[in-house]
């Protein structure tokens, strides 16, 4: 059997994909930094960087869940599906809101 469900995400997954990859790269930089005892703030800025790097790469999911998995929700006219999406959704913002 073949899944064929698609999520927002799945046309620009690769992008994604290649995205996580450099935070990757990043984040072993930063492991890099503290076995060379490099400055405080050097190493701060670039967890700073990381942070910003997965938020930035949360809302891309996030916008596509929400142009993809939730529209279809609404558009779909049953109303369980409709009200569980949106429940999801203002869970998901909420918790953004609460890390920021």
């Amino acid at each position: 059997m073949t899944n064929t469900t698609t999520h927002g995400y799945t046309q620009d997954k690769d992008a994604l994909v290649n995205r996580l990859h450099r935070i990757e790269g990043q984040v072993r930089g930063i492991e890099k930094m503290l076995d060379e005892d490099r400055y405080c703030i050097d190493i701060l800025t670039q967890i700073a960087a990381v942070n910003t790097a997965l938020e930035s790469l949360a809302f891309k999911i996030l916008d596509a869940h929400v142009r993809h998995c939730v529209t279809d929700a609404l558009r779909s006219g049953d109303q369980a599906e409709a009200e569980a999406k949106t429940q999801e959704l203002l869970a998901t913002v909420q918790r953004f809101a609460r890390t920021r």
